[in-house]
């Protein structure tokens, strides 16, 4: 692949968010939702993508059905 990764940032700010969180990624699902939706879009293009599950439905989609 070449050129720059679309979903790249998103792993960035999971980084982010899981260290300022000590590391609990309960605390994270919103930017690991935003990684998930960008790979649904960009998989192909994007080398972080690569081996992430995207069969199931994101955490907040799951959440929401619980209700």
């Amino acid at each position: 692949m070449s050129g720059k990764d679309p979903c790249k940032p998103f792993a960035c700010r999971i980084q982010v968010c899981l260290r300022e969180n000590n590391f609990q990624e309960s605390k994270c699902t919103s930017v690991i939702n935003d990684m998930k939706e960008c790979c649904r879009k960009w998989k192909n293009l994007s080398y972080v993508c690569q081996g992430m599950n995207l069969d199931t439905e994101t955490d907040d989609q799951n959440e929401r059905q619980r209700k």
